[in-house]
């Protein structure tokens, strides 16, 4: 390699690890931005982009790029019970904290729910509708704990049901809150998950509940499953680690969302 060959590597090698900086910072930027930046075209900038992500150190859409990947293939609930299990048992224990005396709750399917139903005292008699045969399974211990169980569908992955029937008992139930868990919390596309079935029930919980309460660990920031369950708009609370990315928590406030985070 000659010195201009050797000059022009060094100046491509430290472009590339720029462009890796501001996403670590910013979460996406945009191939214009990136071009606007750097002063350069956007024919290098998209050639830069190639590279980077053919070594696997980005993700390209729609003329922007990311960190990671957004989309998330469904995963079973016991493998997913075994990644951020600090993180959960924070979220599920601060999520408890707010359910009321005689409270009326529905909780949601997914691991973090069930790291929510170990952590539930129940002060006076409260009454819980659920989708997750495991949330069943915890709460039906507690003696002043009245459990819904949703029938329909079973799903292997989640041990939870899902469909029409679960959707119409909801219609005849309003409680003061919704627990639900996500696979996905994107700012500007709003709440995700793989299953579409599942997507259709949580929006009938939302429609059941006066209050939505989201509890999301970090992983699962800027990530979309399947099908939208719902906009960031009908989310009420956030309740995530302190993993979270900054730039996510600040836009999530910024839309009016109350947001929790809580140390693992």
């Amino acid at each position: 390699m000659n010195k201009l060959d050797e000059n022009n590597h060094l100046i491509l090698t430290e472009r590339h690890e720029q462009i890796l900086a501001l996403l670590r910072q910013r979460g996406s930027m945009s191939v214009v931005q990136l071009s606007e930046y750097f002063k350069v075209s956007e024919v290098t900038i998209r050639k830069d982009l190639t590279v980077l992500e053919q070594q696997k150190r980005l993700y390209r859409t729609h003329g922007s790029a990311i960190l990671i990947s957004p989309y998330i293939g469904n995963r079973h609930v016991n493998e997913k019970e075994k990644r951020c299990v600090a993180e959960k048992q924070s979220i599920g224990a601060a999520a408890a904290t707010l359910i009321a005396e005689d409270d009326s709750v529905i909780i949601a399917s997914g691991t973090t729910m069930t790291f929510l139903s170990r952590e539930i005292q129940p002060k006076g008699r409260l009454t819980v509708i659920t989708s997750s045969v495991l949330v069943t399974q915890i709460l039906s211990q507690q003696e002043q704990a009245d459990v819904i169980q949703l029938g329909g569908i079973t799903r292997r992955t989640s041990m939870s049901v899902v469909g029409p029937f679960a959707e119409r008992m909801l219609h005849g139930f309003n409680c003061s809150k919704l627990f639900i868990g996500v696979d996905g919390v994107d700012p500007d596309f709003g709440l995700t998950t793989t299953d579409m079935m599942e997507a259709s029930l949580n929006r009938a919980m939302i429609d059941a509940a006066q209050k939505v309460i989201v509890l999301a660990d970090s992983s699962k920031f800027g990530r979309r499953g399947f099908s939208k369950i719902c906009g960031i708009e009908d989310v009420d609370l956030v309740i995530t680690d302190s993993g979270t990315p900054k730039l996510f928590l600040d836009k999530l406030r910024e839309q009016g969302i109350e947001v929790w985070v809580v140390e693992k």
